[in-house]
C-alpha cells in the first residue's frame, strides 16, 4: 500500500478523475512482455538478458506510468506464468496474479507464442478456464479488453490464426460453469477481444518496431468511444485507486478456490482417498466384523469393546 500511494502522488494520478486506463499483460515466462511494454509506453521494466540463459526477470507485480501518452496509463507488469523457479508451487499465484489483472485493468494484454495457438497448456487454456470462473464469481462484469498479442508470426495468414483463437476462447468461456445469473451471458458482456499479431523481435528488427508503432497509437485516447478501452464499465475515480487494489486483492487472496495444492499434493490426496476406500470395502466384507453385526441383532457381545477395538485399529493402521 505504502508503494501504491506513493506511486499515486508523485505522478498526480489520484487529480485524474476517471480520465486514466490501466494495461495489465500476462502470459508466460520469458515471453518478451517486459520487453512489448518498455517499446509500447517507454517504461523501466526489467527485461531479461539472454545471454545469462531464459531465467524468470520479473518477480511479483509491478506497476509504471506510461510516457507520452494520453489518457494516464498505468502499465502494470506481471509475473509470467509456468516458471522453473516457481515451479508446481507456483500454480497458486499464477491465478491469482492473472485474476489480479482480469479485475484491475481496463485492458490486458495476452502475450503468447504464434505456435502455441491451438495447444492446451502451452496457450494458457487452463489458467484462463480457471481465471474467467472465478472473475465472473467474484466481480462485475466491467467490459475488459481482452488484447491477445500473437509473437513471432509465422507464414500462416493471420485472418487463420484469429479464427483459431476465437473459437478457442468462446470454447473456453463456453465451458466454464457459471453462477444462476449469468448462465447463458455471452463472452461479449465481460470481455472484448481483440487480436495482433508482432513480427519476430530479434531476427525482424524494423518491422517489428513498425508494428509496435502502430500499437502504441492504440493506446492514445483508449478510453474514448471506438477506442481499445472505449466499453470499460464500473470506473473508479482515480484518487481511490490504491484502495480499489487493495480491496480487490484481498478478495482475491481470501478465494479458496484459486489456492490449489502442488501436484504431489493433489496426487497424495487422491491416492489417499482410495487407499481409505479400499480399507474400508475390506471392513465391510470381513468375516469377524459381519458375523459381530448379526450377533448384535439378538443378543449383547462379550468383550465387545475389546473386539471391535481390534478390528478397527487393524484396519485403521493401513
Amino acid at each position: 500500500m505504502e508503494g501504491l500511494e506513493n506511486f499515486s502522488r508523485t505522478t498526480n494520478l489520484s487529480q485524474r478523475g476517471v480520465s486514466y486506463a490501466v494495461v495489465a499483460i500476462m502470459g508466460p515466462q520469458s515471453g518478451g512482455k517486459s520487453t512489448l511494454l518498455n517499446k509500447l509506453f517507454q517504461t523501466h521494466f526489467r527485461m531479461m538478458d539472454a545471454d545469462d540463459g531464459r531465467t524468470q526477470t520479473t518477480q511479483g507485480i509491478w506497476i509504471a506510468k506510461a510516457i507520452g501518452i494520453e489518457p494516464f496509463t498505468i502499465a502494470i507488469d506481471v509475473e509470467g506464468s509456468d516458471s522453473r523457479e516457481r515451479g508446481q508451487d507456483g500454480a497458486t499465484f499464477e491465478k491469482q496474479s492473472a485474476l489480479f489483472a482480469l479485475a484491475i485493468a481496463d485492458i490486458v494484454m495476452i502475450n503468447m507464442w504464434c505456435h502455441d495457438i491451438g495447444r492446451e497448456h502451452a496457450a494458457n487454456r487452463p489458467l484462463l478456464k480457471a481465471v474467467f470462473e472465478a472473475m465472473i464469481r467474484l466481480f462485475r462484469a466491467r467490459k475488459t479488453t481482452l488484447l491477445f498479442v500473437i509473437r513471432d508470426q509465422t507464414k500462416t495468414p493471420f485472418e487463420r490464426l484469429e479464427l483459431s483463437l476465437r473459437g478457442d476462447i468462446e470454447k473456453i468461456w463456453a465451458e466454464i460453469p457459471k453462477p444462476d445469473a449469468y448462465k447463458w451471458t455471452p463472452l461479449g458482456d465481460f470481455f472484448k477481444v481483440e487480436i495482433t499479431a508482432l513480427p519476430n523481435y530479434e531476427y525482424q528488427k524494423d518491422e517489428f518496431k513498425a508494428k509496435v508503432d502502430r500499437l502504441r497509437q492504440r493506446f492514445f485516447h483508449s478510453i474514448s468511444p471506438g477506442g481499445l478501452a472505449g466499453d470499460r464499465r464500473d470506473v473508479q475515480p482515480a484518487s481511490g485507486f490504491s484502495l480499489r487494489v487493495e480491496q480487490i486483492w484481498k478478495t482475491i487472496k481470501e478465494n479458496k478456490d484459486l489456492d490449489l495444492p502442488a501436484m504431489e499434493v493433489m496426487v497424495a490426496t487422491v491416492r489417499c482417498d482410495q487407499i481409505a476406500r479400499e480399507t474400508l470395502s475390506r471392513l465391510n466384507s470381513d468375516k469377524t466384523w459381519l458375523a459381530m453385526g448379526e450377533d448384535l441383532k439378538s443378543r449383547p457381545v462379550s468383550e465387545f469393546r475389546e473386539k471391535l477395538g481390534s478390528i478397527l485399529e487393524n484396519y485403521l493402521c493401513q
